[in-house]
């Protein structure tokens, strides 16, 4: 820790980054009952914190290492990091990022002056390709996180907040991806005001470090989720999973829809839009405010950057409603008879209806579903579908609910007779151009497709909804064959949304 310190007072990230403000969330630490403060790396010159890790790693070049260039691999924030700060030294740097990475981020650091190679599919087949280039051209590899140069100029952000927040602190949340972030707050923070907690925060379809704590060393995941991509990484490093595993006091993880929240929570309290990463540590610290478990005193999350493409906002502002619980979506079966909808209204009251879809089917039962806005979160979607059940509804509570959420909300409007044998599947696969077509290529004509649909969401990763008209005896094949197309998949054929709304009858 000692080293570390003595590093992070060192440090050479002035010469380009910036000593970014700690701003108080006013609105936010009202409505949550503690002051939350938020730490702007989203305003430094490449709209990210990777820019102190890079520079000082690039600052410690020996003159030899400063004539065969550098190179390093990042899904866009790092790699900004490293263009810039090798364009102010006049090094080459070479930069490899992933085909799935944000247009946004390909056109920054070509006008930084990187020379970019995109190449796979993640961060961890990029690393690969840029360690082979390394090996092949004499290239000097600047690491993301595993890099004790790098994690200090990253240590740097709590040398400033303890000097911007002299006061009591309770925690500093720090988003994790490979942990050189945390790592180099932990190692300062720890030294200097042991009494504060630092809490890591990851995504629950990337929680790498923490699948590494859990098995005392750093661990490969099988695959992680791509929304929120500055912090998708398989395996943590070696250097970083020491550090974190002894100074870090928790890891917290959090779902996309939460990150989404947290979005517009930095977006209302700021008029600044994050980058998924960049909201995630907000994200963790509502969560444990939620959860009973935040510490008194000054609550402090890192804004880690702000580099997002536009259209996947439209996704972010599908999804924070449900996020801070201001929504509820209900699967809702009244008589299918005159009045039935006007009485089913009123036991709403004077409750915002966000969604309202319906299509008439042959019998006594109408099925509904239906968005409700809620100003009293989860309770008062409790006390909404105890009201309707009480009233002699039947209720289905879907606001967590996959299917509902990304697909059935779109598609309510009738139902096809005949379909004995239906199995309705779930798909992730990486959004890039030609992504839907070498999906739809890997699909079999043995069977029938009954029902498909696909939206793009301005994410990473697109999901699409597939029927098909399968036979008992085929589903064997049926299954052996999706895992030879090799995208994650779930069976969603017991769904309960979907036998209300689109199972035929």
């Amino acid at each position: 820790m000692h080293d570390y310190v003595r590093k992070i007072l060192s440090s050479s990230v002035y010469e380009v980054a910036v000593q970014t403000p700690l701003d108080k969330m006013k609105r936010l630490s009202e409505r949550l009952g503690q002051t939350i403060l938020l730490k702007r790396e989203d305003e430094q010159p490449v709209f990210s914190f990777k820019i102190r890790g890079a520079h000082n790693r690039i600052a410690h070049l020996t003159a030899e290492e400063r004539a065969r260039g550098v190179i390093c691999a990042s899904a866009g924030n790092h790699a900004q990091g490293v263009a810039l700060s090798a364009s102010r030294a006049g090094i080459r740097s070479v930069i490899v990022m992933p085909t799935t990475t944000p247009d946004i981020k390909v056109s920054s650091v070509r006008q930084l002056g990187g020379e970019v190679v995109l190449f796979g599919e993640g961060f961890d087949a990029a690393r690969a390709h840029a360690e082979e280039l390394a090996e092949r051209h004499g290239y000097v590899f600047v690491h993301p996180f595993d890099d004790p140069d790098v994690i200090a100029g990253q240590g740097t952000i709590g040398l400033e907040i303890v000097r911007q927040h002299p006061g009591p602190i309770g925690a500093i949340y720090v988003p994790i991806g490979g942990g050189g972030l945390a790592a180099g707050i932990a190692s300062f923070v720890k030294f200097l005001r042991p009494e504060i907690r630092v809490i890591g925060v990851e995504p629950e379809e990337a929680a790498s470090m923490q699948a590494a704590i859990a098995a005392g060393r750093p661990v490969a995941l099988d695959q992680v989720g791509l929304f929120a991509d500055g912090v998708a990484v398989r395996q943590v490093g070696d250097e970083t999973f020491r550090l974190c595993r002894d100074l870090l006091d928790d890891i917290v993880t959090v779902s996309a829809d939460e990150i989404c929240a947290a979005i517009k929570d930095i977006f209302d309290d700021t008029r600044a839009i994050a980058e998924p990463a960049g909201a995630l540590a907000l994200a963790g610290l509502r969560r444990e405010i939620e959860t009973g478990k935040a510490p008194e005193g000054a609550l402090i999350a890192i804004n880690s950057g702000a580099n997002v493409n536009f259209d996947r906002l439209r996704y972010v502002a599908e999804r924070a409603e449900i996020g801070e619980r201001a929504e509820a979506l209900l699967g809702v079966t009244i008589p299918e008879r005159p009045g039935s909808y006007r009485a089913f209204i009123r036991l709403l009251g004077q409750r915002a209806i966000t969604e309202f879809n319906y299509r008439y089917a042959a019998g006594s039962e109408a099925h509904i579903f239906v968005g409700i806005k809620l100003a009293g979160g989860e309770k008062e979607k409790q006390e909404i579908v105890t009201h309707l059940t009480g009233n002699g509804l039947e209720v289905t509570d879907l606001t967590d609910n996959e299917v509902a959420k990304l697909h059935v909300r779109h598609m309510v409007g009738g139902r096809v007779a005949g379909l004995d044998n239906e199995m309705i599947f779930r798909f992730e696969f990486p959004e890039r151009p030609g992504a839907l077509l070498r999906f739809l290529e890997g699909l079999n004509d043995e069977w029938n497709i009954s029902l498909f649909h696909y939206r793009n969401h301005g994410a990473d990763y697109g999901r699409v909804l597939v029927g098909a008209e399968v036979p008992p005896e085929t589903r064997a094949d049926l299954f052996a064959h999706i895992e030879a197309i090799g995208f994650p998949y779930w069976d969603e054929t017991e769904n309960p949304v979907y036998r209300q709304f689109l199972q035929a009858r």
